[in-house]
């Protein structure tokens, strides 16, 4: 059965001025054409729906499907208003994932201006580990997701575009004695601090714990299971020290930074699902991304800290494929 919305608009104009000549001026066609559209509506259904007499009335079955024909035009009214709002950006979601530091380090500001921009949106935020994310991705329990690419790279499910190359460093309080007289400090000169370290489950402890494991050294751990944010403070009151992304040294004048040899980068990727294309929003999102990547790279390269960001003068189009 192939019912039209169009013939379904016809029979409820007609259904509602009970005149063919009225109900053609009212959408628009000549009377022929929709007493056509309206002898094939009936043909598809197999049954008459209007009683043609000097007065227009509405057979049982015209009585019956009058209602429905309404409905199924207003859902597609719905269905068609829904969509530009979403195109226009004035409704429409994103849900978005990180992990700790750079919810921290890029989103705090990036989000601020997305929302300002775009005060409808509704924006969800996940912070977590990489993997964890990436399986949020792959759930499509997110749309978009700032990720720590693996040596072995992400999941095959996900498009991954670079975003930025970053040094991890030593943070201790700035309000104590420097680490060392020198600038850099060795895995084993680190090894005779107490350390702080983010919970399982974060790249970054993962590559912290490898990094003494290759120098031969054991990690004197003061206090483990934070999440960044809480990690960061305890440096700075001087309970430990913690090996973490340049990013994060940002706006915290209380935290010294010691470059760590041999060094240890990390890349940022955003993450999506292959086989879903990226909405308007997530798009737009992406976009204000990349110009908050692009208007503090200069900031970052003129620092002290060793932050490469990639991909500057791309779209969020272009960035997620």
């Amino acid at each position: 059965m192939h019912v039209t919305l169009q013939q379904l608009m016809y029979f409820v104009a007609l259904a509602d001025v009970r005149s063919f000549t009225r109900a053609a001026d009212q959408v628009g066609v000549a009377q022929p054409t929709l007493s056509r559209s309206l002898r094939a509506l009936e043909q598809e259904l197999g049954a008459p729906l209007i009683n043609r007499g000097s007065v227009v009335t509405l057979t049982p079955a015209g009585e019956v499907v009058l209602p429905l024909a309404r409905r199924m035009l207003a859902d597609s009214d719905m269905v068609r208003t829904t969509v530009a709002e979403m195109v226009g950006l004035r409704s429409g979601r994103v849900r978005v994932g990180a992990t700790p530091s750079l919810c921290i380090g890029v989103l705090s500001d990036v989000l601020r201006v997305f929302h300002a921009r775009h005060p409808e949106i509704h924006v969800e935020l996940a912070e977590d580990g990489s993997q964890p994310l990436e399986t949020s991705l792959v759930r499509n329990e997110l749309d978009i997701a700032l990720v720590i690419v693996p040596p072995d790279g992400v999941d095959p499910a996900l498009h991954s575009a670079p975003l930025l190359r970053e040094r991890l460093s030593v943070a201790s309080p700035r309000a104590r004695r420097p680490l060392t007289a020198r600038r850099t400090i060795s895995v084993p000169e680190l090894a005779k601090h107490d350390l702080v370290m983010v919970r399982k489950g974060y790249d970054l402890r993962e590559v912290t714990l490898r990094a003494y494991a290759v120098a031969g050294v054991t990690p004197r751990i003061a206090v483990e299971g934070g999440q960044m944010d809480a990690v960061l403070r305890m440096v700075e009151a001087g309970t430990g020290v913690a090996v973490v992304p340049d990013l994060v040294f940002i706006g915290r004048p209380r935290l010294r930074r010691t470059v760590l040899t041999p060094a240890l980068h990390r890349t940022v990727a955003l993450a999506r699902r292959v086989d879903i294309a990226p909405t308007p929003a997530v798009t737009a999102f992406a976009d204000i991304l990349l110009e908050h990547m692009s208007d503090t790279s200069a900031s970052l390269r003129s620092g002290a800290n060793d932050v490469q960001v990639l991909h500057r003068h791309r779209t969020g189009r272009e960035l997620l494929g």
